[in-house]
């Protein structure tokens, strides 16, 4: 069977995040949504997604096709009712198009808002789904521990050296080639992972839930609450508290984090801070980039969503539920605007355009710093952005 993840109307509320990517690529929990798929069915997917990421992200087509929404995360009883789905069906949960089995000409038809004349079989159980941008660090404690559970039966951690400070050592697993000492893991109110390679220094404090992807790193003294999730080759310090970076981001120094997600190559300067909770205590609004204003969001606590290859100074202050675009370059005193575009040079004392050329030279040097070639078809993708993204720009 050939399984394709697609993305629907989330995609566009999922934004900045997905500006670079298909829905089913956040990070959430230890893994992607697809790959918990694809540990779940053991077999690789393709995506439906849109046209200028599909280079990166290819769609391929067989005779018979099952499709997933890629906002769903994956579940044994969800995989049950799959696999159960025979051609021309759709899975359905109060009108959300969970899957469905189509032939290779009516893999179109998953996207379609109205689905008329077609077999709908209502799906009654319970699952998961990430529609919001904030619903990865609401949500990311719940997941955590699922994919801790399905990452560790049956398995054996890695030794836990003397010299560590443990609470709840059955709710720890370390993964080979992790080095942990001189630190403090408390895993009484959620799991610790510790991916491959990856290093937790002198003197952290680490209160679960938390996951820690292969090579990501916690600098000497961090201080981290849960649910918190460091993508592959991250490194982190300072303060943080139910934060999901995606991978190879930084905040390696000192300063505070809260109750916000960070996408790929981001880097955060030294002493940096963001606000997760407004001084009256009252709901916070995020922008969305569907309704084009502020939405609520029926969070007291959020903080900062970052879209990929943005760049934070030193001492940049962020308000609660600030929302920055993609490759942005925010610094300065003060605190800048709550929604900051794409392809935005500046902060409180205003912004300009930041140019395309800028941004690829950056972007060149910070991916080879991890053995990564920033290439043509990251440049084609980076670019369409630029061009879709310039309304946002206008008023600099």
């Amino acid at each position: 069977m050939n399984y394709i993840l697609f993305d629907d109307g989330a995609w566009n509320e999922l934004l900045p995040l997905t500006f670079t990517r298909p829905v089913s690529e956040i990070r959430i929990g230890i893994t992607t949504i697809r790959e918990k798929w694809e540990r779940l069915l053991n077999t690789e997917f393709s995506f439906l997604t849109q046209e200028y990421l599909s280079e990166k992200y290819p769609l391929k087509k067989d005779d018979t096709n099952i499709l997933i929404n890629g906002s769903v995360i994956a579940n044994k009883e969800l995989l049950n009712a799959i696999q159960n789905l025979k051609e021309g069906d759709f899975l359905i949960a109060n009108d959300l198009v969970i899957a469905a089995c189509l032939n290779a000409d009516e893999i179109a038809q998953v996207q379609n808002e109205k689905l008329e004349g077609v077999n709908k079989i209502e799906f009654t159980g319970e699952f998961d789904r990430i529609h919001k941008t904030y619903d990865i660090f609401s949500l990311n404690d719940k997941i955590l521990r699922q994919d801790f559970a399905l990452l560790t039966e049956g398995r054996e951690s890695q030794a836990i050296s003397d010299t560590v400070n443990v609470l709840g050592k059955e709710n720890i697993f370390i993964e080979e080639g992790a080095s942990v000492e001189f630190a403090t893991l408390n895993a009484q109110e959620g799991p610790i992972y510790i991916g491959k390679d990856a290093v937790i220094m002198e003197g952290v404090l680490v209160r679960g839930p938390l996951a820690m992807c292969e090579h990501a790193e916690l600098k000497l003294g961090a201080k981290v609450y849960g649910a918190t999730t460091l993508g592959p080759y991250c490194k982190c310090g300072g303060e943080l508290n139910n934060v999901v970076l995606f991978g190879y981001s930084s905040k390696a120094h000192d300063g505070f984090l809260g109750n916000a997600v960070l996408g790929e190559w981001c880097n955060i300067g030294a002493d940096t801070n963001n606000s997760n909770l407004k001084n009256n205590y009252s709901q916070v609004k995020l922008w969305n980039y569907v309704t084009q204003n502020f939405a609520r969001t029926g969070l007291q606590f959020c903080g900062t969503i970052m879209g990929d290859h943005s760049k934070l100074g030193i001492n940049t202050m962020l308000n609660t539920g600030t929302v920055i675009g993609v490759s942005s370059n925010v610094f300065g005193a003060g605190f800048p605007r709550n929604f900051i575009p794409s392809f935005s040079m500046g902060g409180h004392h205003g912004f300009k355009e930041y140019r395309l050329r800028a941004t690829f030279e950056v972007a060149d040097l910070v991916m080879k710093r991890r053995g990564k070639e920033f290439d043509d078809i990251e440049k084609r993708i980076l670019s369409h952005i630029f061009e879709m993204t310039k309304e946002y720009r206008k008023s600099f």
